[in-house]
């Protein structure tokens, strides 16, 4: 940032001490010996590796950002994607780890974690302290989103992970309640100081009319909650002979919409293309409450306040200064600040 820009305050860098030969120590402890080859994958929030193991296997692994979750939510995060396994879905779900006797010594120990024994474990040394799990290493290409019979076949496979997540609701995972969740972003930017002095008039006056017109759509729709994906974007989506889900970090219980609004592209026209070509596959297996579907503007509105907070949150990371270099610039807040006025207008009441 130059001198003319906001600072967010700085805290400490979380994967500081996370070097390869700790994340390799820490495999080898769970019965996952590696042959120090490793390749660290795009990842923000955690920090995820693919793994070459000594009999000629690869795994990926994610450490968990410190904090962020709760040994029982990082649990259901697991049980969900097994649960969606176990049904035939096409969901990459963590693999049982084999905690040998000797922990690995010269850099820490690893225990297990007693909400999720079976596939999340702890590490604890000089370095740092992570959660961490290990999957098994899925290859794949980005799916076609433009093409319909992509797009059908990607609903029917959301429509089958619903119904599993239907049949009982998380107990520690967070809980989408659109306004509830702008409003905290607000604040959270309002103490972060990343707003320069001249945008903060402007910033807050766009804040207000976020929240009234996120409050109004969600009084308006109805839209039952169910265990979902979360953050079903394309590039949690592997395509291999069909759709693979990966990374239920974010799984959450919300409206079903909300793991398809993501998916469209393009120009309305287009997007409403894509939708119907969702929805087909998805209603294969479902019933889709098709009230929701004027929520996907509100979520799209909320997810852009949420997304300033979550960068403000973690500029102490390295990652995010680098990936965000103007972040704190009034012209960057003024961009912020158009994007939502015209995102405003495009939630029009029916």
């Amino acid at each position: 940032m130059t001198a003319s820009q906001a600072s967010p305050p700085q805290a400490p860098a979380p994967f500081a001490g996370l070097a390869p030969d700790v994340v390799l120590d820490a495999l080898a402890a769970v019965g996952f010996e590696g042959d120090g080859r490793l390749i660290q994958l795009n990842s923000f929030e955690n920090r995820v590796y693919q793994v070459s193991l000594v009999d000629g296997t690869h795994v990926v692994t994610k450490f968990y950002r410190p904090a962020r979750w709760t040994d029982e939510q990082i649990a259901e995060e697991h049980a969900f994607s097994q649960e969606a396994l176990d049904a035939e879905i096409p969901v990459v779900a963590p693999l049982e780890l084999r905690h040998t006797a000797a922990g690995p010594a010269a850099s820490g120990t690893v225990r297990s974690c007693p909400a999720a024994p079976r596939t999340l474990a702890a590490y604890h040394g000089e370095a740092g302290h992570w959660r961490f799990a290990v999957w098994p290493r899925r290859a794949g290409r980005p799916a076609e989103l433009e093409d319909p019979e992509v797009l059908t076949r990607m609903g029917a496979c959301l429509g089958r992970l619903h119904a599993v997540g239907a049949t009982r609701p998380f107990a520690h995972r967070h809980r989408m309640d659109l306004e509830a969740d702008t409003r905290l972003a607000l604040d959270e930017l309002r103490q972060s100081q990343a707003l320069p002095p001249d945008q903060s008039a402007a910033w807050e006056a766009i804040g207000t009319q976020v929240v009234a017109r996120i409050r109004a759509d969600c009084q308006r729709v109805p839209a039952r909650s169910l265990r979902l994906h979360g953050d079903c974007h394309p590039g949690n989506l592997l395509w291999r002979d069909g759709p693979n889900l990966v990374d239920l970090d974010d799984s959450c219980t919300g409206p079903a919409v909300q793991d398809l609004w993501m998916l469209l592209s393009g120009e309305a026209s287009a997007a409403r293309q894509q939708l119907e070509a969702l929805l087909e596959g998805y209603e294969s297996f479902r019933p889709f409450d098709r009230r929701e579907l004027a929520l996907i503007d509100t979520l799209r509105l909320s997810r852009m306040v949420r997304h300033n907070a979550w960068v403000a949150r973690r500029w102490g990371d390295p990652a995010f200064p680098r990936a965000y270099p103007d972040f704190g610039s009034s012209s960057y807040w003024a961009q912020q600040v158009s994007a939502l006025r015209d995102q405003l207008a495009a939630c029009i009441d029916d």
